[in-house]
């Protein structure tokens, strides 16, 4: 198995394709949920500031629980052995093969289909065109 991690599969394009809709379900929660958390933060910061003395708030019990909510979903998609590269951006990758290496097949949060690849030690800047190489 990969070097990469443990628990990563290797996804054909079809494959990915088909588990997609899964990974873009369980993405649009883990979006909601930062976005909720984003909202709450500034009012809940003094509340989380005083839990460590018994204090708190209801600001600071809500974002717990979107906090809650995002480890959910990011832990759902790491489960189906898809990489979670960066929650701000919804960025996921799928390990897959090319030529017989290990690459990446790359999504982002708001794009209707896989269309990009990168190498392995390559980032989102370095994503490719999907091309015939890749089944």
């Amino acid at each position: 198995m990969s070097k990469i991690r443990m628990n990563a599969r290797y996804y054909t394009l079809d494959e990915a394709r088909a588990t997609l809709p899964q990974v873009k379900a369980l993405m649009a929660d883990v979006q909601a949920a930062r976005r909720e958390i984003l909202r709450v933060k500034p009012e809940a910061w003094p509340g989380l500031k005083m839990a460590s003395y018994n204090g708190g708030s209801r600001a600071a019990g809500e974002i717990a629980v979107h906090f809650a909510r995002l480890e959910r979903g990011v832990k759902g998609i790491l489960e189906l052995g898809v990489f979670v590269k960066d929650v701000d951006q919804g960025l996921v990758d799928f390990l897959g093969k090319r030529d017989g290496r290990e690459i990446f097949l790359c999504w982002q949060h708001g794009e209707d289909d896989i269309a990009f690849w990168h190498e392995v030690n390559a980032g989102y800047a370095e994503r490719q065109p999907l091309d015939d190489s890749i089944s």
